[in-house]
């Protein structure tokens, strides 16, 4: 009889980390693989899962405007329990730091339900940074009977809060996304019309996101920061794909309103955000998932946070911590302009992350612990 496996997904970064595992799943044929989505990010959700191939076997359709991070935690969990119930999974996997990642891992320890977790080990040892993503992937390990590690300091991590059984070195599965995605740009003509008028072959072009909840009273000395940086420098442009939150938006339109080479656009896919990030000149973020992925593209990344769970990255040289004050953000960003060697050196280190192949070792791993 085959082993029943539940893939739970809520987000665009849990679609687009999770993928690889689910493709990799999918080709075994000892385990029924079962895609679950609660839609806590219901569009960006939908483009991840389309342009990776895969079609949600449930569909929860959890996502409400506006709800609170307590609504959103006891939806999930009561959804998740009515669920268990119904399809009694031998296993289910999680990807990240959540809010569905934790419920569906409590509901899952209430049904005595083994728990997978990717990407296991993350820590910035800061409860309330980022929040309450620190918080979710603390609790979720401590329900997690597997733990997929993407480095040996996330190994380290779940050591120190004597998490030590079946921890496993995989790397990201971000990698192995990217790479794929990467291949596949190579036979599209991007239709650039969506980057507004940035032109990637005339100006260095500095891609910002920045969305991040402990950054959203930052969001106008960013915006300062930003036009700051254009007035300096004639040859930059700067492509600012702005989250939809209104709270965002509303810091730094007026500021940012007014300079022609701040091009400001709506939230990109994962694919298009892809060729940007190829194409552009340097990454300036409070993503935890771009400092991973920046480095397979040889693109230095300059941190609008003080601290990260990453910090692979900053101890590898792909990534710099510089805050969220207009004048650090100016004075960082001149130097990769300035400086050729800062640049290079920036731009020239190995990715930390991984090579491309965590799916399937996270495939191999699930289909031995399940054959016990």
């Amino acid at each position: 009889m085959k082993k029943k496996i539940m893939c739970v997904l809520g987000t665009r970064p849990e679609a687009v980390k999770m993928s690889p595992v689910v493709k990799a799943l999918k080709s075994l044929d000892s385990c029924e693989t079962i895609v679950v989505t609660t839609a806590q990010h219901r569009e960006m959700l939908d483009q991840m899962l389309a342009w990776f191939e895969i079609q949600p076997d449930i569909d929860l359709n959890l996502m409400q405007h506006g709800q609170s991070l307590t609504d959103l935690t006891a939806r999930v969990l009561k959804a998740m329990d009515k669920l268990f119930l119904q399809e009694k999974p031998d296993l289910i996997l999680v990807q990240g730091d959540t809010i569905t990642v934790m419920a569906a891992s409590l509901a899952a320890f209430y049904h005595k339900i083994a728990v997978g977790h990717v990407e296991a080990g993350l820590r910035t040892h800061d409860m309330y940074n980022p929040f309450p993503e620190e918080m979710s992937r603390r609790q979720t390990a401590k329900l997690a009977t597997l733990h997929f590690a993407p480095t040996q300091l996330a190994i380290s991590n779940l050591a120190n809060e004597g998490i030590v059984e079946n921890v496993y070195l995989t790397g990201n599965t971000v990698i192995d996304a990217l790479i794929d995605t990467a291949s596949r740009l190579q036979k599209i003509n991007m239709d650039e019309s969506i980057f507004g008028k940035t032109d990637f072959r005339n100006y260095k072009v500095i891609l910002v996101t920045a969305h991040r909840r402990e950054n959203w009273d930052a969001m106008g000395d960013i915006a300062i920061a930003l036009k700051q940086i254009v007035e300096k420098f004639n040859d930059v442009q700067i492509l600012f794909p702005v989250h939809k939150n209104p709270l965002i938006r509303q810091a730094i339109e007026k500021i940012l309103s007014s300079h022609e080479r701040i091009i400001w656009v709506e939230p990109l896919d994962y694919v298009p955000f892809v060729y940007a990030m190829q194409n552009s000149y340097l990454i300036l973020t409070d993503s935890g998932g771009i400092q991973e992925e920046a480095p397979s593209f040889s693109k230095p990344c300059l941190v609008l946070r003080t601290n990260t769970e990453r910090p692979e990255a900053v101890q590898a040289g792909t990534a710099k911590l510089i805050g969220v004050k207009t004048k650090d953000i100016v004075s960082e960003v001149s130097k990769l302009i300035t400086n050729n060697e800062i640049y290079v050196n920036m731009s020239s280190k190995a990715n930390p992350f991984g090579d491309g192949t965590a799916g399937q070792k996270i495939a191999q791993i699930v289909q031995t612990y399940l054959s016990r």
